[in-house]
């Protein structure tokens, strides 16, 4: 993708900041949008920001905020502080862009890693994962009068080096942009349609479609970036919605405007949220859309432009939310509102679906009242690709019965077959993301019995692509494939037995939770930082401080705390407290927690219900106290509580404030009667270094006292001895307080005792009467206050030195001293929150404290309703870490520097603390692109899966099941596999010595995925090239290495024998083949070469890259059935093509025959049937019949000139005209019946040239090329995309597997394969003089050098 990228500059930003930041739980406002990348990563919005996490590990990556809105749509410079709030976002959807692999040409980017996302206002920004920022803004209309909500998002490729962003908003308009420059060149409006979904077709990236609320299906198809390429057709699916009617009419009369509106904002999520239509295209069948209704499940076919099924659902069950059809397998999973799962399956032979299971994605247990609602659903592509290649390969053990142990009866007889996984994400709105997998299992006792041991040796016999032997079911999954009659002859003809085949009815579906990520469960309303005193231990033993634990308490709406453990970036634990908002929240040491809520008991008598609770996280125990019968007159206002934890202030509105010691049971000590309007603990003095401590650690204070001697202006320094020396009892704590008429105070607490601290006062002046104290700070010996008018004072309450300054902004709510060690030059710095949910940092120790402040007006895109400072700074020179709880639920932790005693964010030169996680974050796609590149490289050469295995500290606990014991001291080349390489033989150990800082740290594969590699390491590159696209998201590069072998197999006997199909007939009587041809096409359900039924878990996705004729033709015959019951003109027309492309001609004939004779298509119908029927082909009705054929796909589109050349054989001049006509497959399948030899090829040529060049679906085409053995024009493709390294493991896979043929034929007896090696020594355009394939070697050299300096230069990736 072409799109503009500023240059990253060394310093950082304040993008920074927001490395550490917990979104807030998602809701109905993000529309419930998801998408789940190929290479594995979920990106779903909440709020206002986007959150992004690895579905394998069930870890938060990185949580991207949406930058606010520009200021000139601020009316007045007085409302910047509340216009520019970030909106809801509420679409995202992930580049299909693959990692680049153009190093020669450009500089490594990061385009596989950018996220477009769009929201409530209708703005579209495309936001790069690494740089955490948007990189282009997407020329949407957002002025004042049109801010249309983007209601969803699609990619499209127009051509092959750029991609186009489809996006609706609003109710009805869809917009087509240019990803290079944002510009929007097409418009369509489809008013009164109400537009809810867009998807983009897999088999063809230029087109995707567009479905509505009341049925409406528009099919668009991109060829260009001007408005005259685009081609649309506009459809209608009949589907009941007199309930959608009646929601219109209920939002005009609620003053909407209804969805005609033209000045309504709203779409279609907004309006109607629980209103939902979701369509999704089958990954198996060209054509095939899933549609949902809220209570209907349709299926419709593109191609016929009806629908094939539809399904009501039935009672009791919740509206459709979402259908996801399964990559593998022919199964649909439907979410539904209540937040349950449905599970569809494919009738067999027809396109019916059937729904055989229901099961609760909320779990009853455990859930807050109301439940949760599930808002999106997600499937992970990158389990499913991984799955083909296990499926394949995994399971072939090197000698016969060697992965069964027979003196073992658990081995293999008690174990259910598990034919499919399938991971499904769910997300619910109180921060949940749930990972679910889904099992398709076979019956258990499907070979106990020892008179089925044959089967077992069956199993054994898997099929290794690119041999002759025949495939069956392995005992993990099974993808059958044949080889037509040569795989019946080399298996000598031995029947299977029926129970390696299993039909959908013998297949049980399970579902299992398997992991789950806890973000902040809702709204925050509270923020609290545990900040113990030395004395927060001297009750329980010890002489040192109790730790400062990295743990912020969120108290939210919902009732819930959550903890957030900040060093890892995570919610550590929830605790479900209160029934209602959590109003307090404070810690009692560092491990217990106080809170609490009321409610009003009825508005009449004004009385409450305060509810004080204190939790013990260790035991997550919640123990009530102060528990009253009856209401009190008096709300609960406010809780303070002291350093170490030992006594608590309640302060209730216009009533005595209470004192208590918070012992194991909380012991009211006494109430203080006085006007009250603030109070505020001491915070702990400064650590003092430990008597017996090394002398060089008693500089710091010495150096703070000779600072404060030069006559710098610090009160702190020179006051804060006396105060941390014995002015105060080490077990006494006291707190200061502001009265309503401006008095202050500072009271001591000592046991039972309450005393005045005698502070010494400040002057008369001090105390103003302007302005009411709102806000307080007090760290031994300063006071600091804020009012409602602005003005921040300070007071030392040991000298009585005071000063002031007025900040120029709104009252103050917040005042919070930062956290110093020893050797800080300044104790001052207050963090400042005001009441218009902005704030400030001033340093008070300087001698212009407005001057030098952080003046941080506004959070970027948020307001921020609490704040407090991290206290677990060790060092002077560690940053000062500021927590926030913003006003769209989410919580951040905002990094500040010093730098030169000015307060900023600039970054500062340290050593990078990584972020902490339970278990590595194993996601090769995140690495920098050169390193990314370099694993890639390494799993395509072979690595030995020793490598894998580590030593880390993060993974001593964790079982290693892969073989092999790695050696810190040995040589890197040793990890290298013994096989042919190509390029230069140095790379592979200067990329391994790259990896090897992840290596360590166990950050490269997972242990799943790691076996996996450990097992198909030795079966060949191709299947190691499939591993290595599959790992980095590239699923169809992936399906192409696994057909790869397939393909060539195919390609050599077809040069070795024309037609091996007709080996065994006599070339002396053609009119036998042709009557045995005619016999063998005339049956409507029988099948080629006695072709076996498959298996109701076979293919999956490997059907896409189907180019054998027996596949094509197998696949078209199996749609038929599907439209036999539809009716009208149009649909006999189109039966009659697919029946004659498969070779059908009796049914044919008969369809076209009961044609009446009015209809418009008599004539042309009659005259193809007596053609048809036709027994001889004679030169004249040849000739005649190539006439009539000409002018009727001259003057009609019926194709009808196409069944007449097939009448007399002209089925290559038939297939070109197909093809000139736009249908690709079906010329295929007609090729695939009667076409051999070159014929097929000439039409796979130009096939593959139309999947390249128009479907820009190289990896698809590169198969047909293969296929049609034009190896020179696969070569030439991969030079035209630009990517040299595949293009030499495409020569070296073709070589080994070439070179495992030749060696298997010359072993064999059967003659025309030992003819192999006799007439293919080279495969053709590949042998080692060719000058394209020196030319290949040569590139790639260039393209290794490259790789390997990029690599040294790019920094390790670290959190």
């Amino acid at each position: 993708m072409s799109s503009p990228r500023p240059s990253p500059t060394p310093t950082s930003t304040v993008q920074d900041c927001w490395d550490c930041m917990l979104p807030g739980p998602p809701s109905r406002n993000n529309f419930g949008s998801a998408d789940v990348s190929p290479s594995g990563l979920l990106a779903f919005p909440a709020g206002s920001s986007i959150s992004v996490l690895d579905t394998r590990s069930m870890q938060l990556v990185v949580s991207l905020p949406m930058p606010p809105p520009t200021q000139s749509q601020s009316s007045s410079a007085a409302s910047t502080a509340t216009s520019s709030l970030s909106p809801f976002v509420t679409s995202v959807r992930w580049t299909p862009l693959p990692l680049g692999r153009d190093l020669l040409s450009t500089e490594p980017s990061s385009s596989h890693l950018l996220l477009a996302a769009g929201d409530r206002q209708g703005r579209i920004a495309l936001l790069d994962l690494r740089l955490k920022s948007p990189v282009l803004w997407f020329d949407s209309d957002t002025n004042n009068n049109s801010r249309l909500a983007v209601q969803d998002l699609c990619w499209v490729q127009a051509r092959p080096d750029s991609y186009l962003l489809a996006a609706i908003s609003g109710f009805s308009s869809l917009s087509l942009y240019a990803s290079s420059t944002g510009r929007c060149f097409w418009k369509y409006d489809a008013a009164p349609e109400v537009l809810s979904c867009i998807r983009r077709d897999p088999f063809d990236s230029r087109h995707f479609c567009v479905v509505g609320l009341k049925g409406f299906l528009l099919s668009v198809t991109v060829l260009g970036e001007t408005e005259d390429e685009v081609v649309i057709n506009e459809l209608q699916i009949r589907t009941e919605c007199s309930e959608l009617l009646k929601l219109e009419r209920d939002l005009a009369g609620g003053g909407g405007g209804g969805v005609a509106g033209s000045t309504s904002s709203s779409s279609a999520s907004a309006a109607f949220p629980l209103y939902v239509a979701r369509f999704a295209f089958s990954p198996q069948w060209r054509h095939i859309v899933f549609v949902t209704f809220p209570r209907e499940l349709v299926v419709f076919d593109l191609q016929y432009e009806t629908q094939l099924f539809s399904a009501a659902l039935p009672r009791g069950c919740g509206k459709f939310l979402d259908v996801l059809p399964d990559p593998n397998n022919e199964f649909l999973y439907c979410g539904h509102v209540d937040g349950r799962l449905s599970t569809w399956r494919r009738k067999e032979g027809e396109q019916v679906h059937i729904m055989c299971s229901m099961e609760e994605l909320l779990p009853s247990i455990g859930t807050s009242v109301p439940s949760p609602s599930v808002l999106a659903l997600a499937i992970s592509q990158s389990d499913s690709t991984l799955q083909n290649i296990g499926k394949i390969y995994s399971d072939q053990p090197d000698s016969p019965f060697s992965a069964v142990d027979f003196d073992n009866p658990f081995d293999f007889c008690d174990e259910p077959v598990v034919f499919s996984k399938t991971h499904l994400i769910s997300i619910s709105d109180d921060g949940k993301i749930w990972n679910w997998l889904l099992t398709a299992e076979g019956p258990e006792d499907n070979r106990k019995d020892d008179k089925n041991l044959d089967v077992v040796s069956n199993i054994t016999e898997v099929l290794v692509s690119g041999t002759s032997k025949n495939t069956v079911v392995s005992s993990t999954g099974g993808v059958e494939m044949e080889a037509s009659k040569q795989s019946e002859q080399s298996n000598g003809g031995r029947s299977r037995s029926s129970s390696s085949t299993i039909s959908h009815t013998e297949i049980s579906l399970k579902i299992c939770l398997v992991g789950q990520l806890q973000l902040l469960s809702s709204a925050v309303t509270m923020l609290a930082v545990p900040s113990p005193s030395s004395t927060a231990t001297l009750g329980r033993g010890g002489n040192y401080p109790v730790v400062a634990v990295p743990l912020v308490a969120l108290g939210t709406q919902s009732g819930i705390i959550d903890i957030v453990d900040v060093s890892a970036n995570a919610v550590a634990a929830s605790f479900s407290v209160h029934n209602g908002t959590v109003r307090g929240l404070r810690w009692l040491g560092n491990s217990r927690l106080v809170s609490f809520s009321y409610t009003q008991v009825s508005e009449k008598t004004g009385g409450f219900i305060n509810r004080l609770i204190v939790t013990c996280l260790r035991s997550g125990l919640n123990k009530p106290f102060r528990v009253l019968q009856k209401p009190e007159r008096a709300p609960i206002r406010a809780l303070r509580t002291s350093s170490s934890g030992r006594y608590l202030l309640i302060l209730l509105r216009d009533a005595p404030v209470e004192v208590w010691a918070m012992t194991k049971t909380p012991i009211m000590l006494r109430s203080l009667a006085l006007p009250f309007t603030v109070l505020e603990w001491t915070l702990p003095t400064v650590p003092r270094p430990p008597q017996n401590a090394p002398a060089k650690q008693s500089l710091p204070p010495t150096d703070q006292t000779s600072r404060a001697s030069d006559g710098t202006s610090s009160p702190n320094a020179s006051s804060d001895s006396k105060g941390s020396d014995g002015s105060q009892d080490d077990t006494s704590e006291s707190f200061a307080f502001a009265l309503s008429n401006g008095a202050l105070g500072v009271f001591e607490v000592h046991g039972r005792r309450i005393r005045d601290f005698r502070p010494k006062w400040p002057s008369s002046s001090f105390v103003s009467s302007d302005g009411l104290i709102t806000a307080m700070a007090y760290r031994l010996p300063h006071v600091v206050m804020g009012d409602r008018s602005g003005n921040i004072r300070w007071w030392d309450v040991t000298t009585g030195h005071s000063s002031s300054f007025n900040t120029h902004r709104e009252g103050i709510r917040r005042i919070k001293f930062s956290p110093v060690v020893p050797g800080d030059r300044s104790r001052g710095r207050v963090a400042v929150l005001f009441y218009d949910n902005t704030f400030s940092v001033f340093d008070l120790d300087s001698p212009d404290p407005l001057a030098n402040s952080l003046l941080q007006p506004q959070f970027p895109g948020t307001l921020v309703l609490e704040l407090d400072w991290l206290p677990l700074r060790t060092d002077k020179n560690d940053p000062l870490l500021l927590c926030i709880a913003g006003a769209d639920s989410s919580f951040r932790l905002v990094e500040i520097n010093i730098i030169d005693k000015k307060l900023g964010f600039a970054h500062q030169p340290r050593s990078i603390k990584e972020r902490f996680r339970p278990m590595p974050l194993c996601s090769p796609i995140l690495l920098p692109t050169p390193h990314a590149l370099a694993l890639r490289m390494i799993l395509q050469l072979g690595v030995k899966p020793s490598w894998f295995n580590t030593c880390s500290t993060t993974l001593e606990k964790r079982p290693h099941l892969i073989p092999g014991t790695p050696k810190s001291s040995e040589d890197l080349r040793s990890y290298m596999m013994d096989i042919q390489t190509v390029g230069d033989p140095v790379v592979p150990e200067l990329l391994l010595k790259v990896l090897e800082p992840y290596r360590k740290e166990g950050c490269i594969l997972d242990d799943e995925r790691a076996k996996l590699y450990a097992k198909v390491v030795n079966k060949g590159c191709s299947v190691r090239f499939a591993f290595a696209a599959a790992i980095f998201g590239e699923s169809s590069e992936a399906l192409f290495w696994l057909q790869l072998p397939h393909a060539l197999n195919y390609l050599m006997n077809k040069s070795i024998n024309k037609s091996p199909q007709k080996a065994t007939v006599s070339a002396s009587v053609p009119e036998l083949d042709d009557a045995s041809m005619l016999s063998r096409i005339t049956s409507k359900g029988k099948s080629v070469s006695g072709r076996e039924k498959k298996d109701a878990t076979s293919q999956g996705q490997l059907r896409l890259m189907a180019f054998e004729q027996e596949e094509l033709w197998a696949n078209a015959s199996e749609r038929i059935p599907w439209h036999e019951k539809l009716e009208g003109e149009e649909a006999i027309q189109n039966r009659v093509h697919e029946l004659v492309s498969v070779g059908n001609l009796e049914a044919a004939v008969s369809l076209l025959l009961s044609t009446p004779p009015e209809s418009k298509y008599f004539s042309a119908n009659a005259l193809r049937a007596v053609a048809l029927s036709s027994a001889v082909s004679k030169s004249l009705l040849e000739l005649a019949v190539k006439v009539v054929a000409a002018n009727m796909v001259r003057t009609d589109r019926s194709l009808s000139g196409t069944h007449l050349l097939c009448a007399v054989g002209r089925y290559q001049e038939a297939c070109s005209q197909l093809q000139d006509a736009g249908c690709w497959t079906d010329a295929a399948t007609l090729a695939a019946t009667h076409l051999k030899g070159s014929d097929y090829a000439r039409v796979l040529l130009r096939w593959a040239a139309h999947v390249l060049h128009a479907e820009h679906n190289i990896w698809r085409a590169l198969i047909l090329y293969v296929a049609a053995g034009a190896m020179q024009g696969a070569l030439a493709a991969l030079r035209e995309v630009q990517q040299p390294d595949t293009a030499a493991m495409f020569i070296l896979a073709c070589r080994e597997i070439h070179a495992t043929i030749i060696s298997e034929s010359g072993n064999s007896d059967d003659e025309s394969k030992s003819a192999i090696k006799d007439k293919l020594p080279h495969l053709p355009g590949l042998g080692p003089e060719n000058e394209d394939v020196i030319a290949v070697g040569e590139y790639f050299g260039q393209y290794q050098r490259k790789l390997v300096h990029l690599c040294m230069d790019s920094q390790p990736y670290a959190e």
